[in-house]
């Protein structure tokens, strides 16, 4: 109740809750501290926190993604320019001339891979679904064999979806005298239109994970990886999904957790890693019955994107197992640096081996380190951990695939600048990586130079790995929480 002395100068609001619990930012980073001098000054020491109903850190936070991701499809736009075709009169072609799409730093899986995905309208028209449709290819031997989307279930219903609305929006367009695009620029647009979508729905799920600290989102929104990558493919798709199934998990729902960490399995491998995560806390907590609902779910989760395509198209729907199974060295991965380095030249089978090792021992290392640490862990340190092990040892870490760290590094490592400066140099990884497809006379950096910066990112990610685990291990007691409001289901201990 509020003393009738109080010497106010206009009547008190009848909402006087404040959000006393809230990290700061300029109370928090000497920097944020005296850059806030340019608008006011840091927040004051009797602010009513948490009661803005207007500009909400959700809504700021959002309009920061917005800018991102704007700026994300700007840096793309380069590569869906048009460019009449010579001796037809009104026709247009995309315009990739002179590698364009390198030297502009513009390239896109989406662009590239339209139509040898049979995604363009004939194709649609001719009945065209991934994994039972198939083209004819040649492979090493020089024998012809069938071709299929090599991409997991959700991922390519998901560029399916997209083939489809961009083929409804050009007969839209041609139905009420709209100006026309390409078949593939339609695509690209409502690809990273629904890209962005699944993008905001990530941010939401990460700041609703750890309410405490919802200004981290800024960092996530804003991220430079992002800038450079949310078109680039669909990793944003899983990203998202794994990024609602640890959101409930925050909020003990462990079949939700599962089901939506199926769903994050079907567009790709790693959310799979959730289940040594959740298994670990389980233990530490004696919640087995919890770890139970969780794999359940996500059996169902995938499941219930898969098994209707294994059913009816299993030589199609195998297509992306078989493609990483046969897949060699590629140029971001450890393996074509020991290569470059030794001479080696191993099979795609041995390979393929050493990789399933090298995931099982990094899986054994955390989950070891989760269970001995001396500090409650958070869900989202231990999939940091797994993760970044999945990338460093995998068969391949592309540029944009880092996107998959980003919201597991806002939540897990305690050191924002650290975090933004390795995701501005993970970024820029972008521009020697482009100058290794451009022609001799066009190549602006040679190869050495992309492979020494490459081993200086797996340098600088293994040291954030670092950092993680010593929060993990260290015995200080005024150690930082580091945003430790996970909980494990129907427990009062951290998780």
């Amino acid at each position: 109740m509020v003393d009738s002395t109080t010497d106010s100068p206009e009547p008190l609001s009848a909402d006087l809750r404040t959000d006393t619990d809230r990290v700061l930012p300029s109370w928090v980073g000497p920097q944020l501290r005296t850059a806030s001098d340019t608008i006011g000054g840091p927040v004051g020491l009797h602010a009513a926190v948490g009661r803005s109903r207007l500009w909400t850190p959700l809504r700021v936070v959002f309009l920061m993604a917005l800018i991102g991701l704007s700026i994300s499809w700007f840096g793309k736009a380069g590569c869906i320019q048009q460019a009449p075709v010579e001796g037809q009169p009104g026709q247009v072609r995309l315009n990739w001339d002179n590698q364009r799409q390198f030297v502009g730093l513009c390239y896109s899986d989406l662009i590239a891979s339209y139509r040898s995905d049979k995604l363009t309208p004939d194709d649609l028209s001719g009945g065209a679904f991934p994994y039972r449709t198939f083209w004819m290819v040649k492979n090493n031997d020089g024998a012809e064999v069938k071709a299929y989307l090599a991409e997991p279930a959700l991922t390519a219903m998901f560029m399916y979806v997209s083939a489809q609305a961009a083929r409804g929006w050009a007969w839209f367009a041609d139905a009420v005298g709209l100006p026309s695009t390409l078949d593939v620029v339609n695509y690209f647009n409502i690809s990273a239109l629904l890209l962005s979508l699944f993008w905001l729905l990530a941010v939401w799920a990460t700041m609703m994970t750890d309410r405490r600290r919802l200004w981290l989102g800024a960092l996530m929104a804003l991220s430079p990886i992002l800038l450079f990558h949310a078109c680039t493919s669909t990793e944003i798709l899983p990203l998202a999904l794994l990024s609602v199934g640890m959101l409930f998990w925050s909020r003990g729902k462990p079949g939700w957790t599962g089901f939506f960490t199926g769903l994050a399995a079907a567009a790709a491998v790693y959310p799979l890693l959730l289940i040594p995560a959740v298994a670990v806390l389980c233990v530490r907590n004696r919640r087995l019955r919890d770890l139970g609902v969780m794999v359940g779910a996500t059996v169902i989760g995938w499941l219930l994107v898969n098994l209707p395509l294994l059913i009816l198209y299993p030589a199609g729907w195998g297509a992306s197992y078989r493609t990483w199974r046969g897949r060699g060295v590629e140029p971001d991965t450890l393996y074509r640096l020991i290569s470059l380095a030794t001479g080696w030249n191993p099979t795609p089978s041995l390979i393929s081996g050493l990789v399933v090792l090298l995931l099982v021992a990094v899986v054994a290392t955390v989950v070891y380190i989760g269970l001995r640490a001396t500090v409650e862990p958070t869900l989202a340190q231990l999939m940091f951990l797994l993760v970044a092990g999945f990338l460093l040892f995998g068969k391949e870490w592309t540029p944009q695939s880092s996107l998959w760290l980003v919201p597991l590094a806002v939540l897990a490592v305690p050191y924002p600048r650290a975090v933004l400066a390795w995701m501005t140099f993970d970024a820029l990884i972008w521009i020697p990586r482009m100058a290794l497809f451009l022609d001799a006379d066009r190549k602006w950096l040679p190869p050495d130079v992309f492979y020494a910066l490459n081993t200086l990112r797996g340098a600088v990610l293994v040291g954030l790995c670092a950092a993680v685990v010593w929060q993990l291990v260290r015995r200080d007691d005024d150690a930082p929480a580091s945003g430790r409001l996970l909980r494990s289901p129907r427990s009062t201990v951290a998780a």
